[in-house]
């Protein structure tokens, strides 16, 4: 069975809640049924199906943080919180 495509918000909304700098603050939720992206009280929460283990959630919630911008991911850097459900990364300019 196919699994379904992940939720996600608009480029432009994602980049809105960036600062001048370009910092996104993002809450991980890892091992989750589903993926995707929601922007709940003007936070970003991204789900991901990958487990906690060896840093694959982070590159799950970095490579669909890149898909959501519609930049690579090569273009997306985590500036912090490589081991916590709270993350800060910086994402591209338009």
């Amino acid at each position: 069975m196919a699994r379904p495509k992940a939720d996600l918000p608009s480029a432009q909304a994602l980049r809105a809640l960036a600062d001048d700098e370009g910092r996104l603050a993002v809450r991980v939720t890892p091992g989750s049924r589903s993926e995707g992206i929601e922007i709940v009280e003007g936070r970003v929460a991204v789900k991901v199906r990958a487990k906690p283990e060896d840093g694959k959630a982070s590159a799950a919630v970095l490579d669909l943080l890149a898909q959501a911008l519609e930049v690579a991911p090569s273009k997306v850097e985590m500036l912090r919180g490589a081991t916590s459900r709270e993350k800060l990364f910086r994402v591209p300019p338009e």
